[in-house]
């Protein structure tokens, strides 16, 4: 009968439960249990089975799934230096594009937050003078820059529109005040949407006063100072200081 060994036992081996008979054969197993001293009983050499089935299960290498292999495989294997680190969810919203530099972020603010510097308001019949005094103040080392209507504004534009945009897109007005322009409808127009741009602003509207004493100085004008273009010069220096005086306050 098969023993506990696995082998063909006869009633003489200690394994077998049947009789004490003599047998002239034993199994080779038996034999060599019985040699040691192991099979002093069936229930001691029940406890040696048991004992070498637990020591062969315990030396076993346990077998991992394949995904708990990989995971394993992957946290073992240390990274090379030329792999890049794993990307998760932090770190891909973290990578944003580098902040690009922009060009116009300095003329925000300051002189270049408009176009013009100067805007000539003038007569026509004032033009020459209106023209000397931009050249003047274009070829400075300040290389201020004017608006003059007739040479500035959009061909087909409306003349309305054209002066507020010119007003709203420069720092200072200049007003050419002469015996024309206190005559004309339309200067005394533009002196009044000149100071209705900037009714509190110091220094950007600039009274130029020619040919005029100051006793025919507007009432509109009473609450500034203006310059007196009776001198060499025609005045042309004071409204360039004053100017460069105003734009260095928002610099």
């Amino acid at each position: 009968m098969p023993g506990l060994m696995g082998y063909e036992c006869t009633p003489q081996c200690s394994c077998w439960r049947g009789g004490r008979a003599a047998w002239p054969t034993r199994s080779r197993r038996c034999r060599e249990a019985d040699d040691d001293g192991l099979l002093g009983s069936g229930l001691d050499l029940r406890a040696q089975v048991l004992c070498d089935w637990f020591r062969q299960a315990l030396s076993k290498p346990r077998k991992l799934p394949d995904s708990a292999e990989g995971t394993s495989r992957d946290i073992s294997q240390p990274s090379s230096r030329d792999d890049p680190p794993p990307l998760g969810l932090s770190s891909a919203l973290s990578r944003t594009p580098p902040p690009t530099h922009d060009v116009g972020a300095s003329s925000s603010s300051g002189r270049w937050s408009k176009d013009y510097d100067v805007c000539v308001c003038h007569s026509e019949e004032d033009l020459v003078a209106a023209q000397e005094l931009v050249s003047y103040l274009e070829g400075s080392t300040a290389s201020l820059r004017c608006f003059l209507q007739l040479r500035d504004a959009t061909p087909g534009g409306a003349i309305v529109s054209e002066l507020c945009q010119a007003l709203s897109s420069s720092h200072c007005r200049v007003l050419l005040i002469t015996p024309g322009f206190l005559q004309d409808p339309w200067c005394k127009y533009q002196m009044l949407q000149a100071l209705s741009e900037a009714p509190g602003a110091e220094g950007r509207t600039i009274p130029l006063m020619s040919g005029l004493t100051r006793a025919a100085y507007p009432a509109e004008l009473r609450f500034m100072y203006f310059v007196d273009g009776r001198g060499p010069d025609g005045g042309f220096r004071q409204v360039k200081e004053a100017v460069m005086r105003y734009l260095q306050t928002i610099s």
